[in-house]
């Protein structure tokens, strides 16, 4: 099969600081070692990655994981006769940290590096390939962006055998109210797990734990329900389904469907006509 050139397009993320994806086509191209300051999480989508790391050469095949902690050294190449096809996201790890502190169970998760680094798995790929399209499309909001990262570092801490999803911690019902009506009032806007965190005088680290072990669900996930009963609302008095779905932050009117679908058991468009009727 003839090869065409190859070639490179980076993304920066319009809503997490220093998060940038790269989607990459490349037959006639090879890099030279190197390491990134950022974790690097990315997918062989077509053709084979050849390259390596760690002290040994690796292959990648098609929806297959690659992850390269920071400092990581490492080349590329394709491999085979086919152009290789594939994307990589880049997070600094300060954007990381409290999420790592957050799966590991600790006030603290200092430098977590992941061991792996070909990862054939099916759950931390589709965490990758949702990060991608929300960044690559410019789709969603802040706190998609942030859900898709938080599902791949769990994933990756769970890999590891060190995921500690619960923990014995204080509940401050007054502060994690402050947040539950920060998120009521904002939920039109771009709010981020910063913003709702300091609206609960805690830390990023001690309010996802808080949350999550009071209510169950993550901020995030509770930010998406909050979004989905407004917006119910807003169907029940005629508001068109896809002008709610941009109001609500939802990347398009099929993201608002499948979303919607899976609390209520049908489209946003069923419900309205189901009620209106």
């Amino acid at each position: 099969m003839a090869k065409h050139s190859s070639q490179f397009r980076f993304f920066k993320s319009r809503h997490v600081p220093e998060l940038t994806v790269l989607k990459a086509a490349m037959s006639d191209f090879s890099y030279d070692r190197h390491a990134h300051e950022e974790y690097a999480f990315g997918v062989t989508l077509a053709g084979r990655q050849d390259f390596f790391s760690g002290g040994e050469f690796h292959r990648s095949p098609p929806g297959n994981v690659i992850q390269f902690n920071p400092e990581e050294v490492h080349d590329g190449h394709s491999g085979g006769e086919s152009t290789l096809g594939y994307v990589m996201a880049y997070v600094a790890p300060r954007q990381l940290e409290a999420l790592f502190a957050d799966a590991l169970g600790r006030e603290s998760a200092g430098r977590f590096r992941s061991a792996e680094t070909l990862i054939p798995d099916p759950a931390l790929r589709q965490a990758i390939l949702e990060l991608v399209h929300l960044v690559t499309r410019q789709v969603g909001s802040r706190i998609d962006q942030e859900q898709a990262l938080y599902r791949v570092v769990t994933r990756l801490v769970q890999r590891a055998g060190r995921f500690q999803p619960g923990g014995i911690v204080s509940r401050p019902d007054a502060l994690l109210k402050h947040a539950k009506d920060y998120i009521l009032a904002h939920l039109e806007e771009d709010v981020s797990l910063d913003d709702i965190s300091q609206a609960a005088h805690l830390s990023k680290y001690h309010f996802l734990r808080l949350f999550r072990q009071q209510f169950g669900i993550t901020p995030h996930q509770y930010v998406l329900n909050c979004r989905i009963n407004a917006a119910r609302s807003a169907l029940e008095t005629g508001a068109v389904p896809n002008d709610v779905a941009l109001r609500y932050g939802f990347a398009d009117l099929s993201h608002f469907n499948r979303r919607f679908k899976r609390i209520y058991g049908m489209t946003p468009y069923q419900y309205q006509r189901s009620v209106m009727h």
